[in-house]
């Protein structure tokens, strides 16, 4: 297989063409790596040749590197994983830096041949840096188009010199936003900050002419020429000090110093700005190599890529069902809920009624649509005619009438079973025969509900998370007469709007909530227990997680921690695991203190609800214990009470594939990012481990930490959740 190839014009131009046969977008494999070096080689040493343009055969340039290629690297060292990685990233810096110098003399910095990069599209990882490396970059003016460096949102950093390049181009500075935060550019926004050098019409032709225009001082890089000096200064310059020690400040302001990546990188550009350039490529090596032996890397690699990449692509869909897109979209209840789901399905071109008992609420509904497209506007991310176009596609009514011709439903009226029920009899006396029906529930059985329909092969559970338009995962929940066709509309559907599902089977809470809501009564009986409530917040964020579980619950309201609590306890009888903790929040409501939205919660706030610290009145029920526990105890109770019912979960057959398990986690509420998720964070730990720790909680704090009989018997088999559940172990088994 040919990813690479090479013509050469009358003029002395060599087009070199980046194009994977089988790849929707380019990726950079082994192979590929060989043929590019070789093509180089030849252009260089052919006198015919005045210069080079390497470009892409699709509409988008490249989209980053093959996994494959640094798995090849780790075996090509036998028993040495990370002398294989160190190894193959120099080589990839050996071919960069070829081009790089293009052939010119070592110690004249002449001769050389001019390389330019012409970018059709999106230029992404190593699609970006291999045109850093050349001596001009030429963008199309392509609106869909995104240049940029993402490597440190799934977990690793740009280690084929890009760390290095962008920041001797742009200082630490201009290349922070890029390198620690994964900001994708439009072209025009990238030319803006420096990162490419042109955007035009036809990237080849003007890349093709600067080539046969340009001069030996045209291709010499700043950083080659004697006298360089690092855009806002190095480190042991007083104004690069400041830069470094606030990049510093900023990377562990966000990230806590829970993510090993941002840390690494952050090194690799230090100790590189210390050295030549060549030196500091080597640096950069050693630190790619250093977070990719990792196992956080791999871990965050494989859930945020891999496997989310399979959901969104249909890993789990049912196979034998055609095609099940949604053309009209019917919404019971204009609320926040359902006005973003109105939102997010026209905003994928969908056509959307939007229900509400009267015309008045419904037109609230939908002006939350007018509202988010007049921010956009603001932001100059949006126009006024695709806000009219958006809203055309939205239709506000009272009228159930105006949903004849719906394939999809989606109920979002209030948390009652009794509403839910007469609503879906109602709707579904008017809606077409082979119309799915879906529930947007947060706690409330699927196959309960379902009882009301009179065709509950067709009703199923679709969860999304709040605030719709922002949040990226959709829970599916199948009853117990779920029918394989309801699947797929809702794994359809959720593609069209461009969000990721995970599908499981019905229980109370389903998956999200079922691990969310542990977590929080875990904080929640800590500060009944003396804990400080700064303690477990900052614990937790340490662990990676946005916010700690003590201002999650401001967030997201105490009465509705109260609700949920009464509602399982009345569920449940007797079986009900009661503690402290629920005294503690039906206090709470009972002074009043409900959360951000009173102004008063376990924080106080000021008028404009701003957070003014945490409130201390809380302390004269549950006094602050004289001695607070240990940091990694407190990080543990928080963890393993939300893992325990992850693989209780699978245990049940609630989650029938981990990867589900593990996206949803890290999407859904945010959990550990760098773990890759509860089965990655126990496969991390060792179940052997886990088992031992679950066993030493459980006797200091309770059953609740009960190691569960599938933990138990796996860690006695000294086996990993990956080994034995995922894809590969059950393609073996099949």
């Amino acid at each position: 297989m040919t990813d690479f190839t090479m013509n050469k014009d009358a003029d002395g131009v060599a087009i070199i063409t980046w194009d994977v046969a089988d790849k929707t977008m380019n990726v950079m494999s082994i192979e590929g790596l060989g043929q590019l070096n070789d093509l180089v080689d030849d252009a260089l040493a052919d006198d015919a040749v005045k210069g080079i343009v390497i470009t892409s055969g699709k509409d988008t340039f490249a989209g980053g590197m093959d996994l494959n290629l640094l798995a090849k690297m780790k075996e090509s060292a036998g028993d040495d994983p990370a002398k294989g990685l160190f190894e193959g990233t120099m080589q990839m810096h050996g071919l960069l830096r070829k081009i790089e110098r293009a052939g010119m003399d070592a110690k004249t910095n002449k001769g050389g041949k001019p390389i330019a990069a012409a970018l059709p599209g999106t230029a992404a990882g190593i699609g970006l840096e291999l045109p850093l490396a050349t001596h001009r970059i030429f963008a199309a003016n392509n609106p869909k188009a995104k240049i940029g460096l993402p490597e440190i949102m799934v977990g690793i950093f740009p280690g084929a010199g890009g760390t290095t390049r962008l920041v001797r181009k742009l200082g630490l500075m201009g290349a922070s936003s890029l390198l620690l935060e994964g900001k994708m550019l439009a072209p025009d926004k990238a030319k803006g900050a420096g990162v490419i050098d042109e955007v035009v019409d036809d990237p080849v032709a003007a890349a093709r002419d600067w080539v046969l225009n340009a001069k030996d001082a045209d291709i010499l890089k700043p950083w080659d020429a004697k006298g360089y000096k690092l855009p806002g200064g190095a480190p042991y310059h007083p104004a690069g000090f400041m830069n470094f020690v606030g990049a510093n400040a900023m990377v562990h302001g966000k990230t806590k110093g829970a993510f090993p990546a941002a840390k690494a990188m952050l090194s690799a550009v230090y100790e590189g700005a210390l050295v030549p350039f060549d030196t500091a490529l080597k640096i950069e090596a050693r630190w790619f190599t250093n977070i990719l032996m990792n196992p956080s890397s791999g871990a965050m690699i494989r859930s945020l890529f891999l496997n989310k990449e399979a959901l969104e692509k249909g890993a789990v869909r049912p196979k034998d069902v055609p095609d099940q897109r949604v053309r009209k979209l019917g919404v019971l209840g204009a609320g926040m809920m359902g006005a973003g789901i109105a939102l997010v399905s026209a905003q994928a071109g969908i056509e959307v009624v939007l229900i509400d008992r009267d015309q008045a609420a419904a037109d609230k509904g939908k002006a939350y649509s007018a509202s988010y497209m007049d921010k956009g506007i603001a932001r100059k991310k949006a126009t006024e005619e695709k806000k009219e176009a958006l809203l055309a596609k939205i239709t506000a009514t009272p009228d159930l009438e105006q949903l004849k011709g719906c394939d999809l439903i989606i109920e979002a009226v209030f948390e009652d079973p009794g509403v839910k029920a007469e609503m879906t009899k109602k709707v579904e006396a008017i809606i077409p025969e082979d119309c799915i029906y879906a529930s947007n529930t947060s706690t409330l059985p699927i196959s309960d509900l379902a009882k009301a329909s009179v065709r509950p092969e067709q009703f199923i559970g679709i969860h999304f998370f709040s605030p719709v338009e922002r949040m990226a995962l959709v829970e599916i929940i199948k009853g117990t007469e779920t029918g394989d066709r309801a699947v797929a509309k809702a794994l359809d559907y959720v593609r069209q709007i461009r969000k990721t599902p995970i599908v499981v089977n019905d229980a109370r809470f389903f998956y999200a909530n079922r691990c969310i809501i542990p977590y929080g009564n875990e904080a929640t009986r800590m500060v009944t227990e003396g804990v400080a409530p700064v303690l477990i917040d900052h614990a937790a964020q340490q662990l990676g997680f946005p916010v700690g579980p003590i201002q999650l619950g401001d967030e997201t309201s105490v009465d509705l921690a109260v609700r949920i609590m009464k509602a399982t306890k009345a569920a449940m009888g007797n079986a009900y695991p009661g503690s402290e903790a629920d005294n503690l929040i039906v206090w709470m409501e009972d002074k009043g203190r409900l959360g951000r939205k009173s102004k008063a919660g376990y924080f106080d706030y000021d008028e404009n609800g701003k957070r003014l610290g945490y409130w201390k009145g809380i302390h004269d029920k549950y006094p602050l214990a004289e001695e607070q526990p240990d940091l990694i105890e407190v990080q543990e109770r928080l963890m393993f009470a939300q893992v325990l019912e992850a693989v209780r979960a699978l245990e049940e057959g609630v989650l029938e594939d981990i990867r589900e398990g593990d996206v949803g986690a890290i999407l859904g509420w945010g959990f550990a990012p760098w773990s890759g998720g509860p089965f990655s964070w126990l496969d991390i730990l060792g179940t052997p481990y886990a088992a031992e720790r679950c066993d030493q909680l459980q006797e200091k704090f309770g059953d609740r930490f009960e190691c569960p009989a599938l933990l138990r018997e796996m860690a006695e088999k000294n086996q990993t959740f990956y080994g034995r559940f995922g894809p590969k172990a059950e393609a073996a088994a099949a």
